[in-house]
């Protein structure tokens, strides 16, 4: 009775352990969802913001404003195909490694952009705007170039897979035709077998010449068929 009692006491807080550990679970989950989605609303916000900021502000504050946006348009963009990428192609390890590093430069410069939106000296802000320009040219320039590398290497492949598949498929429509062939070189050998050489004529195996037969065979009696009126006879008077 005893052990009985233990083994109920040991499966109960068992179930209390995996139920505890499933809610943990689930409430992970569902913060990380939440976060997620947190951070997607944020970012939609932010371009919309600075897409408004572009357009109505002029000078240099209206031209960081879409520094920023092409910035963070150009790296999210590279991110996402990478990632992407690399569930299926290993090789994109690397240059995720690669972009995380390109990354670091892009939040730095982000960073910078963001804070010179508020700056009050329009003088100082233009001049520095060369610079912020060049270094923004050079960070999209290499993430837009890593993003298409990606790109073209998964065309590259979903090609060679088309023409793999696209050859694979014309042998089997071949096997498939393959009795349209085959009747073609066994009905010439099935006439041949079938009528064997005759042998030539000669005088002895000649016919013998019977009796003569008429040119026209002389007409027999006409059939008649039981849905036939019979002739009525002629009147004689």
């Amino acid at each position: 009775m005893e052990a009985v009692i233990a083994v109920l006491a040991l499966l109960f807080v068992l179930f209390v352990v995996l139920g505890a550990y499933a809610t943990v679970k689930a409430v992970g989950a569902a913060k990380r969802s939440a976060d997620r989605y947190i951070t997607q609303a944020r970012r939609t916000v932010e371009d919309h913001t600075l897409k408004v900021k572009s357009f109505a502000q002029s000078g240099p504050a209206g031209e960081i404003a879409q520094l920023r946006l092409t910035l963070r348009t150009s790296m999210r963009a590279t991110q996402d195909a990478l990632e992407a990428g690399a569930t299926e192609d290993q090789s994109l390890k690397e240059s995720l490694t690669l972009f995380e590093r390109l990354s670091a430069h892009g939040h730095e410069l982000e960073g910078e952009l963001r804070r010179l939106e508020s700056e009050p000296d329009r003088g100082s802000l233009g001049r520095r705007l060369p610079e912020l320009r060049e270094r923004t040219h050079r960070i999209t320039r290499s993430a837009d170039s890593l993003r298409w590398a990606a790109r073209d290497r998964a065309r590259h492949f979903a090609d060679d897979d088309l023409d793999s598949l696209s050859s694979q498929i014309d042998m089997e429509t071949g096997a498939l035709r393959h009795w349209t062939t085959t009747e073609q070189q066994s009905a010439p050998a099935s006439a041949s077998a079938a009528s064997p050489p005759r042998p030539a004529a000669t005088a002895e195996d000649a016919p013998a010449a019977g009796p003569a037969r008429p040119a026209i065979t002389p007409p027999g009696p006409r059939l008649t068929y039981p849905w036939q009126k019979k002739p009525r006879p002629e009147s004689t008077t």
